[in-house]
């Protein structure tokens, strides 16, 4: 199990994000149950917005290089804001470049969602609108259990773990049924 690359991707840039923070929570897990996490800044991937017109043309290095990880992976841990009910702009133009531009770099790939957010909802909306985004680009996400973080302002230990230990446990049963069968 232990060549099994995962990896994970925040939809937020925030520094101090609480879903890099919950992002950090699920690697700490992945590291535990012997794999390795990847993680990929798109801050610093500095992806454009995508254009249908830069795709009928050679795509830029860094897209490419971003379709090339996520295509070598076998699971994306996605880690989203909620964002007036939906995913951050930063992530689904990023999930618009995996899945344009060519083959769909997404096509078939297993995912966990989950999300943090300072309000009392846990980013359940925006899930629900990034379950529908992924199901339509043949990505697998489990129903169940879902990582739902409310309150997020208060939600992480100094030492960047989950305060709450319900909702920790739920996180990994998550990892454990996802990424190891």
């Amino acid at each position: 199990m232990g060549n099994l690359k995962v990896v994970g991707i925040c939809g937020s840039l925030r520094e101090g994000s609480f879903n890099k923070k919950l992002l950090y929570c699920a690697k700490m897990i992945v590291s535990d149950m012997g794999l390795e996490m990847t993680e990929i800044d798109l801050k610093a991937l500095g992806l454009p917005l995508f254009d249908a017109d830069m795709e009928l043309k050679e795509l830029p290095e860094n897209v490419r290089k971003f379709k090339k990880e996520i295509e070598e992976a076998h699971a994306l841990l996605i880690a989203s804001p909620e964002y007036n009910y939906s995913v951050s702009g930063v992530l689904k133009n990023a999930i618009d470049w995996l899945s344009r531009g060519g083959k769909n770099s997404l096509n078939s790939k297993l995912a966990v969602i989950m999300g943090a957010s300072a309000g009392p909802f846990g980013t359940v909306r925006g899930q629900t609108n990034l379950r529908q985004i992924l199901s339509c680009l043949n990505v697998m996400v489990l129903p169940q259990p879902q990582v739902l973080v409310p309150f997020a302002d208060t939600a992480f230990n100094p030492d960047g773990s989950l305060k709450d230990e319900k909702t920790a446990t739920i996180l990994k049963r998550l990892l454990k049924t996802t990424l190891n069968p």
